[in-house]
């Protein structure tokens, strides 16, 4: 059987020194059916084109994305790029990614999807209306366990879910950074560039989007405080969010980045009427079950079988899934190749005119995407009125 041809990718951002654009370039050549084959770093000309000169390996370098997109137009179908990463801050999210999908290239975007609802809804209608691929780049679903927890509590082994506290705490800008001139902290830190909410924007979208992952439910009303600890801070450094979940549960979604002590300490707790799941990004290996009157059983990626008795039977792509033997540890690295790797098959489906679903079982969508921002607009509308409850505009 003849070989695959890698998929061609165009990086968006990512000069700089920006640290999105790394894991990403891993990912893309973890398979060795994906390069990085075109590349647009750097809003200053000059600036992008050196740094595609400075790339580890020969790479089609652009002075700007306008430039890389309008130039696939041109070429015959089998030279074009079959698609495109957005690793830019938040604010050039939206410009370089609806561009795209209107040239007919499918796109990986960075979260948060846009800075503005209004963006969001514009990005999933020309996604539907061009019938194209869209992901957004929620690193941590891409983890094993991630999937393994959304099968857990799916199945319905914790019963009703009740309570859902999903979180995301740092420290690393518990003084300000931002006036350093550290690039990272300025513009993470400016609401130009960031959006309405900084804290819950940047990392409580992750702790949203493992709550509606792994639940499989959404946040439809939120009670939100969006403080602001360090002072003279324009936008929220600390970030929580009491909701109602669409089941009729309740919900607690925290975001800070003042926390002396955290690093990247994202984790989800969620509660049923007959038992508890818990896990942490930073320990990702393992999933925790409680049931009440047994014993707790935490699960390793390692350990998960097909019939084991207590979880029932675990489907078996999800025991085929891992592309390392069980008892190696996976990591951050793997979690965005397992991104790359199902965007990759909806790409090579949707390119060969075959079915293919794009539809956030395996990675965030489109409209994943687009719930970060309806949820971050009602989180900040609460907190200017005073945390009054504010529906969640579902779409």
């Amino acid at each position: 059987m003849a070989s695959k041809q890698p998929l061609k990718v165009g990086m968006v951002g990512g000069g700089g020194g920006a640290f999105i654009a790394n894991p990403h370039q891993k990912a893309i050549h973890f398979d060795g059916t994906r390069k990085v084959h075109s590349v647009a770093l750097h809003p200053d000309p000059k600036v992008a084109m050196e740094e595609a000169e400075n790339w580890p390996y020969p790479v089609k370098g652009y002075e700007s994305y306008d430039q890389m997109i309008e130039a696939q137009k041109d070429l015959p179908e089998e030279e074009r790029l079959d698609y495109i990463v957005v690793v830019t801050p938040n604010f050039v999210h939206f410009d370089p990614s609806y561009k795209a999908l209107e040239a007919g290239i499918p796109v990986i975007c960075e979260k948060p999807l846009t800075l503005k609802l209004e963006e969001s809804d514009k990005l999933v209608a020309k996604a539907k209306e061009k019938n194209i691929p869209f992901a957004v780049a929620y690193t941590y679903v891409g983890h094993w366990t991630s999937w393994f927890s959304r099968f857990i509590v799916q199945s319905g082994l914790l019963g009703e879910i009740r309570w859902v506290d999903s979180s995301y705490m740092q420290g690393w800008l518990a003084d300000k950074l931002e006036d350093t001139g550290q690039q990272q902290a300025s513009w993470r830190t400016d609401p130009k560039q960031a959006g309405a909410s900084g804290a819950g924007g940047d990392i409580g979208s992750h702790a949203l989007e493992q709550l509606r992952f792994v639940t499989g439910l959404d946040v439809t009303e939120v009670s939100a405080h969006c403080e602001c600890m360090v002072p003279g801070r324009p936008i929220d450094d600390h970030f929580t969010v009491y909701g109602k979940l669409s089941n009729g549960g309740r919900c607690l979604v925290r975001a800070s980045q003042i926390s002396h002590g955290s690093k990247n300490d994202l984790g989800i707790v969620v509660i049923g009427t007959k038992g508890t799941l818990k896990w942490r990004q930073e320990d990702a290996e393992a999933v925790t079950i409680c049931l009440p009157g047994q014993p707790d059983r935490t699960y390793y990626r390692a350990c998960v079988e097909a019939n084991d008795g207590f979880l029932g039977d675990v489907p078996q792509w999800l025991l085929d899934e891992p592309t390392i033997p069980f008892g190696h540890v996976e990591a951050f690295h793997d979690a965005y190749a397992r991104l790359h790797r199902e965007f990759e098959k909806d790409v090579r489906a949707w390119k060969a005119g075959e079915e293919w679903s794009s539809d956030g079982s395996r990675y965030a969508n489109v409209d994943d995407g687009r719930m970060g921002l309806a949820f971050i607009d009602a989180a900040v509308t609460s907190h200017k009125n005073n945390n009054e409850w504010t529906k969640v505009d579902l779409g």
